[in-house]
């Protein structure tokens, strides 16, 4: 079966400049977004594709609420099939998981309610209690309000869809998705996570390429025709992107605040957005016949999300035109460049400091309770320094935990990549010394969990004060809180990352 690819060009082959993409992409840098990915297409052809190394075309990236457009789908083509509709109330389909009495808001909703993120919970049931059944969560949780009647956003409607999905077809969502857009050739290797109890995390658990998230825009932009195929109906498509709920009561950012479909976020400029926490965006601007696909891991900035919006629309919009623009070389070949030199930042900061000397290689053993929030399981932490063999600083973050070691490599005015203790999950981390000694190592989570930890310590002479903290948003909580320890008679020796 022929599958989807997609032809390059350049920018100006598409009506844009090239130096405006630099411009994007030098925003981006100046902003200090943390971006892994950026790919541009128009007029069906691809004028940029870029990764921010470490990660490259083959990484896999979690995706998060980018997965709610894709269990849209999924409920959508099974409508087609005659297998569900629209306005069944959702307790039909699931009269094992219901309580001796169904409160009458929720026996009223129906999936439509469900995809419009109008359902009768204001926010996601089963994190109440995550080790009780995720779906049951949605029919015994009490309801604040009717069904149809206010957009609250609440994740745990598309994981009950997808549970549907998932009941009806004996198969897990993604693996249906991929039988029925078979022409779309989503990679073999993408899946979604499940939640505890066996469901695929229709909400926020898709892990794929970025490849895989610019083939679902085409098949979204070309509203379901792939190859001269039609994989589901045009009508579905265009009714789950328009304008079916107004957000701005509860919106947290601009970007959220122009309206909701089903599943799809409405934008500026008459666009629409496959919207994932973090920076995973499929961006439509339909005016414009462009699509724009990002990863990154914006949680600990500050508007993040809406730097990238605004990055596209202000540098990007303004200079396209209806027309081929002349071929410029200069241009084509500084757009080579920066898309060879993309790269996430490392911390920025002196590499060097006469605290490395007396420090390096001692242990400092923690001493329990001497801060009220102090983590528990920390034994013991240590730092060594050394240069790989072209020349780079590095260092080694060494630390017992429960009993058991573990490191942190971490590159000076470089990123160190490994597996990330405990969890076993690729990171990468730079570290820098502040101006008072203190040592401040991040790294970056990028595996099928996305986000950052985050390491200050800071050397008296004969102690050590930790700070830890994680922006993640269910694990590596060890990594938060506060200890102190002070130096053992005997050095350490570091482990190896």
């Amino acid at each position: 079966m022929c599958t989807l690819t997609f032809e390059k060009s350049s920018p100006e082959a598409v009506g844009i400049p090239g130096d405006s993409v630099i411009r994007f992409t030098e925003r981006l840098e100046a902003r200090r977004i943390p971006m892994h990915s950026l790919l541009l297409m128009r007029h069906d052809r691809l004028f940029f594709e870029g990764y921010y190394a470490p990660c490259d075309a083959g990484t896999m990236h979690r995706m998060f609420s980018v997965s709610k457009s894709l269990t849209a789908i999924a409920v959508g083509l099974l409508a087609e099939e005659g297998k569900l509709s629209l306005d069944d109330p959702i307790i039909s389909h699931f009269p094992e998981k219901l309580p001796d009495q169904v409160h009458p808001w929720i026996a009223a909703m129906t999936i439509r309610d469900m995809l419009m993120m109008r359902s009768c919970h204001a926010a996601t049931t089963y994190k109440l209690n995550m080790k009780a059944d995720w779906v049951e969560s949605y029919f015994i949780t009490p309801p604040t309000h009717p069904a149809g009647t206010l957009f609250h956003y609440d994740t745990s409607a598309p994981h009950t869809l997808c549970a549907l999905v998932e009941k009806i077809t004996g198969l897990p969502m993604l693996d249906y998705l991929k039988k029925k857009l078979a022409p779309l050739g989503l990679s073999e290797q993408s899946y979604m996570i499940k939640d505890p109890f066996g469901v695929s995390m229709g909400g926020s658990g898709l892990v794929a390429l970025s490849t895989d998230l610019l083939k679902f825009g085409y098949f979204i932009a070309h509203r379901g025709k792939v190859l001269g195929q039609q994989l589901l109906s045009a009508s579905f498509i265009d009714m789950a992107v328009s304008h079916l709920s107004d957000t701005c009561v509860t919106a947290p950012v601009p970007s959220e605040a122009i309206g909701y479909g089903m599943q799809f976020w409405r934008g500026s400029h008459n666009g629409y957005t496959c919207y994932g926490m973090g920076g995973q965006l499929i961006i439509f601007l339909p005016d414009y016949d462009l699509i724009c696909v990002t990863t990154a891991d914006t949680q600990d900035v500050q508007g993040g999300n809406q730097q990238i919006y605004d990055a596209l629309y202000e540098e990007i919009l303004p200079h396209i035109r209806d027309y081929t623009l002349p071929a410029d070389p200069k241009s084509s070949l500084l757009l080579r460049k920066t898309a060879s030199s993309l790269r996430l930042t490392p911390l920025q900061g002196p590499v060097v400091s006469d605290t490395a000397d007396r420090i390096g290689g001692k242990t400092f053993r923690i001493r329990s309770g001497e801060s009220a929030d102090a983590a528990s399981g920390f034994e013991s932490f240590s730092v060594c320094f050394g240069q790989t063999d072209d020349g780079q600083d590095f260092g080694t973050l060494s630390f017992l935990y429960r009993g058991k070691p573990y490191a942190v490599r971490f590159g000076l005015g470089s990123l160190q990549t490994g597996s990330f203790p405990i969890y076993d999950l690729f990171y990468a981390a730079s570290a820098a010394w502040l101006g008072d000694g203190t040592l401040y190592i991040r790294a970056y989570i990028i595996d099928s969990y996305v986000g950052s930890v985050h390491f200050q310590l800071s050397f008296g002479q004969d102690d050590l004060t930790v700070f830890m903290r994680k922006k993640e948003e269910s694990l590596f909580q060890e990594f938060n809180g506060h200890l102190y320890g002070t130096i053992a008679p005997d050095d350490a020796i570091c482990a190896e990352a």
